[in-house]
């Protein structure tokens, strides 16, 4: 069960049914529970002090598959008329391939991938790289807090402003078989 903080935190999402079960999930992206010391670690790899929201959620459950995947997006995207699709939220570590600063991490789609430098990349799509979900920190700086946008590779790059913040794309987040989506 998660704690009051958190609840206080994501107000009105149930953080107990949050994270979809997942052998692959827990393989790929889930570690152990952050410290703080590995957050401070992470963050000074990536050169980005990452959100205290996000922070408090991967200390609940270390990355993994949400069980809603799927994101409202204000204009049609490679992906589908009127939203994003996510696979994972990468955790903060370094030991699975699939966390922040992991072998398939932030830093390889903008080293090997050619993503524009605007934050951290957090979150994978169905599209196998081309497209990423970041915490985008262009307004804020590296220790402000980042909106949440999306990146298309296959648009050159296009940037959509998805959330303002991480709590609100979480907030956001919908299961895939939605009637509002088309």
């Amino acid at each position: 069960m998660a704690d009051e903080a958190l609840r206080q935190m994501f107000p009105g999402l149930d953080l107990d049914t949050f994270w979809e079960d997942s052998a692959c999930a827990d393989e790929t992206y889930s570690g152990g529970h952050p410290t703080d010391e590995l957050v401070s670690s992470v963050e000074a790899e990536l050169g980005f002090r990452l959100p205290s929201s996000y922070v408090a959620l991967m200390r609940m459950r270390n990355g993994g598959i949400p069980r809603n995947t799927c994101c409202p997006a204000p204009s049609r995207t490679t992906w589908a008329e009127d939203h994003v699709a996510l696979n994972a939220i990468m955790g903060i570590g370094r030991e699975k391939e699939g966390s922040l600063a992991g072998s398939m991490g932030s830093r390889l789609f903008v080293e090997e991938w050619g993503y524009p430098e605007i934050g951290v990349y957090f979150a994978d799509c169905p599209s196998a790289g081309h497209d990423m979900i970041a915490f985008d920190y262009r307004d804020c700086g590296p220790e402000g807090e980042p909106r949440v946008v999306h990146v298309d590779q296959e648009v050159g790059y296009r940037i959509t402003i998805l959330a303002p913040d991480f709590v609100s794309f979480v907030q956001s987040l919908r299961p895939e078989n939605d009637d509002d989506y088309d």
